[in-house]
């Protein structure tokens, strides 16, 4: 029998453990088409209502177009047209989907969308119905609120007969009464364009890839959307184009204060409701931030305890995820609280019967509330220059 339990030699124990887990990320331009194809393979490979990546061009006449034996396009259709555009913005988006729908409506494509949690953006692909577009209104409102949180993008109809009401005409057929393509939640992205009535293209995806194509930060503002052209003739007034964008709709301009020919768009306002969350960029900076919090602290949930030092770690780590935002000079300040921490600063003694009961529950129920505020500074959206001339 040993004569000691315990010996001395390796004299220092090393034991080794496996790093932390990765922090999950999510990116922020990653785009859905949706669009009604034919039936069987005129209307291409893929299934319907299976959400497909696509790459390139071919990929996308594979799937969503008619090809022949060799893969050649045959037939194009909406669906594939509007991928293209998505496809060619500069800078591209980071991922484009597809989802072919039948011809019966777009229900189960965007219910197959719901499960694909990396989307950030999902258009109709050439839809200018308002009944079909109060589909994906619901859609995004709904997957946001189930934390999924993406932007829809719709356009008014392009091939609107031209008339001195267009913008006043185009407006109201976007909100008829009791069916708004409004949201309340400012989950909607609409821009405005004319084109030929033969020849009608889908600015909305265009426009979409354009936004996804940078940063959440960024604003759309003069953002160039490639892919589309608009005749001169067709082009917006200076009085449309203030009617249209202070309603929240995006035009879609060729500006004579920038160089050589192109499209660009003229705002970055939501079609929404609620003027606290007005700008396409505050939507995707606030997006961006939920998911990296979540991302960030999900780490925490199991291992910290509800004491001091515990709500403390919870704080240092959340503190450490929008402070790096700050570096990146995404956002220019923050504050994190979690008011539990000060009441478990306090002896018992100073501890009144409602603080006590406050920090009784939180450890009953084993929730804990935070607030992280985050100041964010805009990008300029309108320069007022007042010129002055002085005489010598």
């Amino acid at each position: 029998m040993p004569l000691f339990d315990v010996v001395a030699y390796p004299f220092v124990e090393v034991k080794v453990i496996p790093p932390p887990g990765a922090v999950a990320r999510r990116a922020t331009g990653v785009v859905a088409v949706v669009g009604i194809t034919p039936d069987g393979p005129t209307g291409g490979a893929a299934p319907v209502a299976a959400p497909r990546v696509v790459t390139t061009a071919s990929e996308a006449a594979k799937l969503f177009a008619e090809t022949n034996d060799a893969g050649t396009l045959v037939t194009a259709t909406p669906l594939y047209d509007s991928l293209l555009l998505a496809l060619q913005q500069d800078p591209p988006p980071v991922k484009v989907y597809g989802v072919r729908a039948a011809a019966d409506g777009y229900e189960d494509a965007l219910r197959a969308l719901e499960a694909v949690d990396d989307v950030n953006f999902v258009s109709l692909a050439g839809e200018t119905d308002v009944a079909a577009l109060r589909l994906l209104k619901t859609h995004v409102e709904n997957a946001s609120l189930a934390g999924s949180p993406r932007l829809g993008v719709a356009m008014a109809d392009p091939a609107r007969a031209l008339s001195q009401q267009w913008a006043e005409d185009a407006l109201q057929a976007l909100q008829p009464a009791g069916a708004t393509l409004r949201s309340g939640a400012s989950r909607m992205i609409v821009v405005a364009a004319r084109s030929p009535a033969d020849g009608a293209q889908d600015f909305a995806s265009a426009a979409m890839g354009a936004i996804a194509g940078h940063p959440p930060h960024v604003s759309p503002v003069l953002k160039q959307v490639r892919g589309v052209t608009i005749p001169k003739e067709l082009q917006f007034t200076p009085t449309e184009i203030r009617a249209l964008a202070a309603e929240g709709v995006i035009p879609i301009i060729d500006p004579e204060l920038i160089p050589g020919e192109g499209l660009f768009l003229a705002d970055g306002g939501l079609f929404t409701s609620d003027n606290r969350r007005a700008f396409v960029d505050i939507m995707r900076v606030l997006d961006d931030v939920q998911f990296r919090l979540r991302a960030g602290l999900i780490g925490t949930i199991g291992d910290a305890r509800i004491t001091k030092a515990g709500l403390t770690l919870v704080k240092m780590t959340a503190e450490g995820i929008v402070a790096n935002l700050k570096r990146q000079n995404i956002i220019d300040g923050y504050t994190v609280q979690i008011p539990l921490i000060d009441l478990l600063s306090l002896p018992d003694s100073a501890l009144t019967a409602a603080d006590k009961q406050l920090i009784t529950e939180a450890r009953s129920t084993r929730a804990v509330d935070m607030l992280v505020a985050i100041l964010y500074g805009p990008q300029v959206h309108r320069l007022g220059v007042t010129l002055r001339m002085d005489f010598a």
